[in-house]
Formats: structure tokens, sequence, C-alpha cells
């Protein structure tokens, strides 16, 4: 079967990485059926709406690789398709004719109850510890009573009018054999006062309007179903097929994944650890880190510090879904080819920082060193120690760093951990207080290097093995062991305590640079250290 899904988000806030699993479920649905993956914009609510927070949601569908086939421009200023416009907001008439028949048909009606009536019925039903019913006393059914009431000062908004006995029963994909009962449904409103139209009948209009075979998304929405399933069966529409869910739940923890508990999460250490290692980079490449759009529970933030959006979505597959009990590893065609709803489980699924930043050191691995390079590139730009002419120019040393590095480098920005092959001799940023445990405070490893320097001058032949070979030759005619000078060195070279292997860090700096570096190194050790 052909299918056609749709992911609606709201610009109310920026991509919620547990809607982009539900995107990512809707598109591979479609994708698997040779059908279409529609992205249409629910903007009904006006005070809501961030105006900014649209284009971060369609950037953030293409960089993940996301395309829709129906839905906004890239950059959200028309609709292409044929089903349009694909955003609420421009198509109130469907809406407001929809209410209309349903009020013309007995489906709905006009209702003049004011806000502290329906607050008076609910704290009296509390207090009797029964479900509020709203009694329907300020339903208008005549032109007559509806004048009676307007000439009393009311307004009108239109509610459905609810079944209020027997049940509601559909076949949810996920959940199975679902059962509501009407009695304990709501009139809910679905035209205010100034007669535009709520989500609830605009989502129904739409998803009829826009052929929408397979409603799925998160398991909050499993109780809208009742009353969509009412206005669309009002309406005369034919249903679609429904799956729900499990939400994203945070680390640790049972609760639905959220944006705005940022403080609490980082309580959990490994999602401290993914966020601290987002700050550190954007500190360094210099970027916004707004707590609205920089947090590990917003897409932006993945891509902001260079995580492979085949990494993120092969972890993403996974919440909520699996192919079997050890299948791990999916490219977006293997996920396009194994995934059903059939697989969907349906508790919580939760977010775990420590396994989704294994997933994209794995995917980082797979990429060649020149893939790499052309991620790490831009990173070295935003940090001003490479610009976009150098990076040409250096590109053959942004390699081997990346080479030597090896799997150390498991986001694009972890390139920045390596700063110090990009920096100017004297520019060099020391780690001081190793500088003066290490180099200050150890004499003898000072008069070691004196002794290294003719050494490492006297080599014609720069390369990794050279240096180890003329290092190890060296200590073994001054009777120590590599250790009593390894330490300083490495500082004096990078300014680090830790890196890789220091010989292919000396190869990749050069021989000039190596001396001019560790020249200048000496030359900061006060008179009575040297």
């Amino acid at each position: 079967m052909t299918k056609r899904t749709r992911f609606a988000p709201s610009p109310t806030g920026y991509l919620h990485i547990g809607g982009v699993r539900t995107a990512l479920f809707n598109w591979l649905l479609a994708r698997q059926s040779g059908g279409q993956f529609i992205l249409r914009i629910d903007d009904t609510d006006a005070q809501r709406n961030v105006a900014e927070a649209l284009q971060p949601i369609l950037d953030g569908f293409q960089w993940l690789g996301l395309d829709w086939d129906e839905g906004p421009t890239t950059d959200g200023q028309e609709s292409v398709g044929p089903h349009g416009p694909y955003f609420q907001s421009q198509r109130g008439d469907l809406y407001k004719a929809a209410a209309r028949k349903l009020l013309d048909d007995g489906f709905a009606y006009r209702d003049y109850a004011k806000t502290e009536e329906l607050a008076e019925q609910r704290t009296a039903a509390e207090k009797a510890g029964t479900t509020f019913v709203y009694d329907r006393k300020w339903m208008a059914e005549t032109d007559e009573q509806a004048a009676a009431f307007e000439a009393e000062g009311r307004t009108a908004v239109v509610r459905l009018k609810m079944p209020r006995e027997g049940k509601c029963v559909f076949t949810d994909e996920v959940r199975g054999a679902v059962e509501f009962n009407w009695a304990e449904e709501q009139d809910h409103v679905i035209q205010r006062a100034d007669g535009s139209c709520l989500y609830h009948l605009a989502t129904v209009v739409d998803d009829h309007e826009m052929k929408i075979t397979h409603v799925v998304r998160a398991v909050e929405h499993l109780s809208n179903t009742p009353r969509q399933i009412f206005i669309a069966q009002s309406l005369g529409y034919e249903l679609p097929t429904y799956a729900h869910l499990p939400f994203v739940s945070e680390p640790g923890g049972t609760a639905k994944l959220s944006k705005r508990k940022l403080s609490k999460y980082l309580k959990n250490k490994e999602f401290a650890d993914l966020n601290a290692l987002g700050l550190s980079i954007a500190e360094r490449a210099n970027i916004p880190t707004d707590s609205d759009t920089f947090n590990p529970v917003i897409v932006d933030f993945y891509q902001a510090v260079g995580f492979l959006p085949a990494g993120l979505l092969n972890y993403l597959v996974l919440l909520g879904w699996s192919l079997d009990d050890s299948t791990e590893d999916f490219s977006i065609e293997q996920m396009i080819e194994h995934f059903s709803t059939a697989r969907i489980t349906k508790g919580p699924a939760s977010f775990d920082p420590q396994k989704l930043t294994a997933f994209q050191a794995r995917w980082m691995q797979k990429l060649s060193v020149a893939e790499k390079s052309e991620r790490c590139g831009p990173f070295l730009e935003m940090a001003n120690l490479l610009s976009k002419e150098q990076f040409d120019v250096a590109s053959d040393r942004v390699s081997q760093v990346i080479s030597g590095a090896g799997d150390r480098i498991k986001v694009a920005g972890d390139i920045l951990d390596y700063d110090d092959f990009f920096r100017a001799d004297d520019a060099l940023i020391y780690d001081e207080k190793a500088f003066e445990k290490r180099v200050v405070g150890d004499p003898a490893a000072v008069e070691l290097m004196h002794g290294f320097v003719p050494v490492l001058e006297g080599l014609d032949d720069f390369t990794a093995e050279s240096v180890e070979a003329a290092l190890k030759q060296f200590v073994e005619s001054e009777g120590v062991k590599v250790k009593a000078i390894i330490h300083a060195l490495r500082l004096m070279t990078t300014g680090k305590v830790v890196g890789f292997s220091i010989f292919e860090t000396l190869a990749i700096l050069g021989k000039d640079r190596v001396l001019a570096r560790v020249a200048a190194s000496l030359a900061k050790l006060p008179a009575d250290a040297e």
C-alpha cells in the first residue's frame, strides 16, 4: 500500500529530538512504500507561534536529510504540492466550512457559556468526586436562543456535540484495540468566538484534504483520537490508520523528555557530559549558546557541535523500534528496508546520551579522512584557527591531524582539541599548571631538552620514525628513561599534557616549528630554572 504520512510541527519552539524521532518514523513509512511524506506547519495558535522558530525547523530537516514531498519551500515562504497551502494559518476558510457543516448537521452547537460558569461546574464536579461533563446549559440550538444569549452580552464558541453513551473503538497499529467511553469525552471547542478554528478540527480537515493515509504520532495524542474520529466520521471522511508511538523519556527516568527541564537533566552524569561537550566546542568555535536552542533536547545542538545526521538518525530509529535483539547499526537505506510499525514498542523509550554519543563515534569512524576533514574544517574556521583560504593550503596538515587523532574525534567539533597544530608558534596556549610542574619544576627534564635540541636540529629526515629513533638513542646515551623527557617535550611543543603519539605530533608540526616552540618554551623559564 502506498502511504501518505505527515509530520506537523508547531512553530512555537525549536525542533525537539522526540519530534524528530516521530518525523523519522513517518518518513520511513512513506519512503519504503513509494509514498509521500508531507511537512505541514500547524500554526493555528497565533499567540504561541515564534516567528524565528520556523526556519530552524526546516533547516533541521534538511540537515538530517529528511526531505519532504509536499509542504513549505525550504525558505518557508511558499508551499509546494497539490494539496496546499501547507500552513494551517492559511487554510482558515476550509476549517470554517467544516465547522458550519458540523453545525448544520447537528454534530456541533453554539455555546454561550462564560469562562467563570464553566469553572463553577468543574469545581462542583471535583467536590462531588465525579468527572466533569458540560451540561450544555448555555447551548443555543435555534437562532432565537442565540439571540437571547447575545442580548445578555454573551459571545459564542462552537463545540462538538459529543455522544453521551457507547464507546469509541478503533485499532491502533502499535496499541492494538483501543476503547474510549464517549460519556467521558468533553464537548470540545472547535471554533473560537472570533471565528478562528482550533487544532483538533484543523488537523482532521487537513489530514483528509491532504489524503493522509497513516497518522503516526506520539502516544500523548492518543486521548485526542476519539474527538478527531468523531469529527472525521461526522464530516463523512474515511479514517486514516493510526499508530501512536511511545514517547521519548528523560535520561534515567520515565517522564517525557522536555526542552524546558535542562537544569534537571544536568543532574544526570551522561546528559551533563553531553551538554559539557557541546559547551566546550561552542565556546572555542564562537557558537551562541542560548538555552532555547543550544540544548541536547533540541536538534540544533547536534548540528552545531558537529554530529553526523547518520549517527543521530541511527540512534533515533531505535528509540521505540528494533529489528531484532542484536542489530543496532542501520544506514538510512537499511532503515527504509526493515522499518515497520509491527516492531514498535509500547513503553517509553529512554533518551540515553551515552549511547547516542557511541553511535555518533561509530559513524564518524566509518568516514574517510577526507570526509572527516570536510566536516572538521568549518570548526577551525569558526574558531579563527584557519581561514577558508588557509584551510585549502593546510588541508594536508588537517588530514594528518585527523589521521593521528583517529577515534578520538567523535564529533567534528573535536578537531578543536588539536588547536595547537593550527596556532602560530608565538600564540601557543600552555596548560600553565602542568608547565609549572613538568617543566619549571623539573630541572632534569629541562636539561635533557637542552641536550635534545641539537639532536633534533641534526635530523634531515624529520619523520615520526626518525624522531622516535633519535629520542630513544638520546635517552639511552643519557642513561635515563623516555618518561624523563617526554612530558616536557609534549608541553613545550603543544602546550598540553595529553594527545596522540608525540612522534606523530612532532612530524606533523615539522622540524622548524618544533624547534621554534621548544626555544619559546625555554625562553619562558625563570633564570634559575634554565
